[in-house]
């Protein structure tokens, strides 16, 4: 990390944020996924694994890896497919999004912002889409505003970042396999601290 009068972080600060971020997600990482069968780790460690698979950027592995930390910034007891039962959108991609923005650049924090709107996007444009959603994403897709109107759907895709969102997204849905192998927490280290470097000061 560059360092100087620009106020860049040393590397220092840049290995405590890392650390924080990581044992936090390690420590609460136990709890369930909404009401999938899956916890938060689990489902965490999956998508990154998906999105290194093919090949993305470090920001996006990260984006991946860290696109529902909105859950574990704030206490929103069985996470938002719980409040959906209630009528309730927690918004936790924007809240993951303002928090990991202190530290990470738009390639990062965007494709997590816009992560459920890509679920609202999807439904609009790929029939087979809502099909294969579970259902706690049926179930939270209602309290986050249901599909797209077209016109609605064409403003999203063209904004920036808006396909690294809907990349994101299905890795996102697919990542729910209680069976699935992947590596540690600790080995993706190597892309958040890459994706901090990269953001800018």
């Amino acid at each position: 990390l560059a360092q100087g009068k620009e106020g860049r972080m040393n590397g220092k600060r840049a290995s405590r944020i890392i650390d924080e971020i990581f044992d936090n997600l390690a420590g609460r990482g136990h709890e369930m996924y909404g009401g999938e069968a899956v916890t938060q780790l689990q489902h965490a460690l999956q998508c990154a694994t998906m999105a290194r698979r093919a090949g993305s950027t470090a920001s996006l592995v990260t984006a991946a890896l860290l696109h529902d930390y909105g859950h574990l910034v704030v206490d929103d007891g069985a996470g938002d497919d719980g409040a959906a039962e209630q009528g309730i959108d927690m918004l936790h991609e924007e809240v993951a999004a303002a928090h990991l923005a202190r530290w990470f650049g738009p390639a990062v924090t965007e494709p997590i912002r816009m992560h459920v709107a890509a679920k609202r996007y999807l439904c609009a444009t790929k029939p087979d889409y809502f099909a294969d959603l579970s259902p706690a994403s049926v179930a939270s897709l209602k309290v986050q505003g249901g599909p797209y109107s077209d016109s609605e759907a064409a403003g999203f895709i063209a904004a920036p970042f808006a396909r690294d969102a809907v990349r994101l997204r299905v890795w996102d849905d697919l990542a729910k396999d209680t069976a699935a192998r992947t590596p540690s927490l600790d080995d993706f280290r190597i892309d958040a601290d890459t994706a901090l470097s990269e953001s800018p000061a």
